[in-house]
């Protein structure tokens, strides 16, 4: 007998099925995406959660005709298994295989790409918006998580669509909230009641006639209104999201299919904005994940029958890793550094941080611009706050470090985790803008670090650094392997570091790539190219004296950077160039091209961008041949 997967290859293969096949699909459907992501690696837990839910879906209603917005989308493996991606779902996060997450190009039935948390709710408005204006009829679905409502953006989602009146359905996806331990018998029982459709007849007919009474409706109303919150403000957690306009189902178990399947086909023929509370349980039919899905929300390849993560021996420390256990060393020795993460307190590695001083530990939930003007409020009394998000996350928070840090100067420290190119995350995640876009800001300090070592040396300059802000990037993954043990001193701020000395081209790089670099002079040295290898550690200030006495020296210099190249580290060499006069140097910058980088390892990622070792060497030959032969002898490689 064939399996039950083997006949899906659209959402409209399920509308056949029975709700008891439907519950033995989702058995398939969690064993096919732990086999699958045991090997790959990927974010198991989230969409363990969701397999009932995501079936129900879309055998309810009818994509891509309507639209279903997964927000964050880590939960929307189901959901592209179901879609026509069954096939290539081992290639998921891989180079030139499907995206971990919705993509508009990759299906017609992903209706909106998210990467970033809280976007679906506003993204469902316009949808709806765009629907009236055109006259249709489809349905707009949010599927967003609890952790996803912390952010502003999905409240101000709330609050529009709530007032707005269109017909939307948004589906909370609670599986942390404790929201979810104050139901029981009662909240169940009174679930069963408003979702029935005999309930909700009378109460629509009641409204409708009273509507029509004039003062004495009006006062029937009130009091039905104030009978009906009061009970639900005891029995149910739903009145908020009735104050702000929605009509509220829930809380309802997320993985009992027919429950799911009645209230949604209810809540589908009901008027204006909806809010379905359901409850699920992350890493939901796969043991390890459940008892543990901080750790399975993402992770690498794993052993599928321990759930313990394939590891490589001999591997450096990550640089988060190194960066939480350096800042919790410090915070030892002055008790007014305090840090701050907006729901990655794992991922960031201030999970160090927080064992040991939980009271100087705050992590706000999926809010950035709060976490910065957190911080900014914390450093104007005293405290020296260290704000850690993920670089692209950071975007996010941009307004607020503007306005709220660096316009007032305050001392705030940015920890800028997973920046550059980030890998099999894709574009999404990838932080290969924050070199761009902090720079231009006065009062801010930018350095980034060649390893792990120097990492610690930055962090323990910027928690003594009290000019203003000052902020280092890093990027994902294991360090170097630089010995941590040696005595930290301060770095003087702008200034570079010269690695490698030679005559005939300087390379300048901003962070790791600057090993790449070293290596590229070893092989360009056995074709009689020398070439200088500088360390630049910061992007701002410049350490402008020096570098225009390069300027006099070379005259072909190579930037490089795991960062765009529009108004980055290599831009930033250009402007000071053209500001020095009697120059004659051919300046090439080698980064993240003005183009959105797919996912992949960052090693295929590198090669494709130029900022492997071989990409720096074709690009120091290509370029010297530029320049006129000097009396060395380089007509030899030439």
């Amino acid at each position: 007998m064939n399996k039950l997967m083997d006949k899906i290859n659209s959402p409209e293969d399920l509308k056949v099925f029975s709700v008891p096949e439907l519950a033995n699909l989702a058995k398939e459907l969690r064993e096919f995406i732990i086999t699958n992501i045991s090997q790959t690696g990927g974010h198991l837990a989230p969409s363990l959660g969701v397999v009932e839910l995501s079936l129900v879906l879309h055998y309810l209603f009818d994509s891509p005709r309507d639209k279903i917005i997964w927000d964050v989308g880590h939960q929307a493996y189901v959901h592209k298994i179901i879609t026509g991606r069954k096939d290539r779902f081992s290639t998921i996060r891989q180079l030139n295989g499907i995206s971990g997450f919705p993509k508009i190009s990759e299906s017609e039935h992903d209706h909106f790409g998210t990467g970033h948390a809280s976007t679906s709710i506003s993204a469902a408005l316009g949808m709806a918006c765009a629907r009236d204006m055109a006259g249709d009829d489809y349905n707009v679905m949010a599927v967003i998580g609890d952790g996803a409502l912390t952010g502003g953006l999905a409240l101000e989602g709330l609050n529009n669509t709530g007032a707005s009146g269109k017909n939307i359905i948004v589906i909370l996806n609670d599986n942390e909230m404790s929201i979810s331990k104050n139901v029981g018998a009662f909240a169940n029982y009174l679930t069963t009641l408003i979702t029935t459709q005999s309930y909700n007849k009378l109460k629509n007919e009641v409204w409708q006639i009273t509507g029509k009474l004039s003062t004495l409706g009006t006062k029937i109303r009130k009091i039905v209104g104030r009978v009906d919150e009061s009970l639900k403000s005891i029995l149910v957690p739903g009145l908020l999201f009735e104050r702000l306009g929605f009509r509220y189902f829930g809380p309802i178990d997320g993985h009992n299919i027919s429950r799911l399947i009645r209230v949604l086909k209810l809540v589908k023929t009901l008027e204006g904005p909806m809010l379905v509370h359901v409850i699920t349980r992350k890493g939901k039919g796969y043991e390890p994940a459940e008892k543990n899905a901080p750790v399975f929300h993402g992770l690498g390849a794993f052993d599928k029958e321990t759930g313990k993560t394939v590891k490589k021996s001999d591997i450096p420390p990550g640089y988060n890793t190194v960066f939480g256990k350096s800042l919790a060393e410090f915070g030892a020795e002055n008790n007014k550094i305090v840090a701050i993460t907006a729901a990655m307190a794992l991922g960031t590695g201030l999970i160090h941080f927080a064992d040991k001083f939980p009271e100087r530990f705050f992590d706000v939930g999926i809010a950035e611009g709060h976490a910065v003007t957190f911080a900014a409020g914390l450093a104007s009394q005293g405290y020296k706050p260290v704000v850690t998000l993920y670089s692209s996350f950071l975007q996010r928070a941009y307004d607020s470090v503007i306005h709220d840090v660096a316009l007032q100067n305050l001392p705030v420290v940015f920890g800028i985790d997973r920046a550059g190119l980030v890998g099999d995350d894709g574009p999404t995640h990838h932080g290969v803008f924050d070199l761009s876009f902090l720079r231009i800001v006065p009062n801010l300090v930018v350095m980034a670090p060649k390893d792990e070592f120097e990492l610690k040396r930055m962090l323990y300059t910027a928690l003594k650094y009290e000019k203003g802000p000052i902020a280092m990037r890093y990027p994902r993954g294991s360090g170097i392997g630089i010995a941590l043990d040696s005595l930290i001193k301060e770095i003087e701020i702008g200034k570079s570091e010269v690695i490698a000395q030679g005559k005939d081209a300087l390379i300048i790089g901003i962070g790791p790539v600057v090993y790449n670099a070293l290596k590229a002079r070893e092989i360009l040295s056995g074709l009689n190219i020398d070439v200088q290898v500088v360390n630049a550690r910061f992007v701002k200030p410049l350490n402008e004296a020096f570098f225009k006495k390069m300027f006099q020296k070379f005259e072909l210099i190579i930037t490089l950077e795991d960062n765009a190249i529009q108004g980055g580290f290599g831009s930033a060499i250009g402007e000071l160039l053209l500001q020095t006069p009697d120059t004659n140097v051919i300046l090439h910058k080698i980064g993240i091209p003005d183009e959105f980088i797919e996912q992949g390892t960052l090693a295929e990622l590198y090669e494709q961008v130029g900022l492997d070792v071989n990409g720096i060497v074709k690009a120091v030959k290509e370029k010297m041949k530029l320049i006129k032969p000097r009396k060395r002898g380089l007509k030899k490689w030439i």
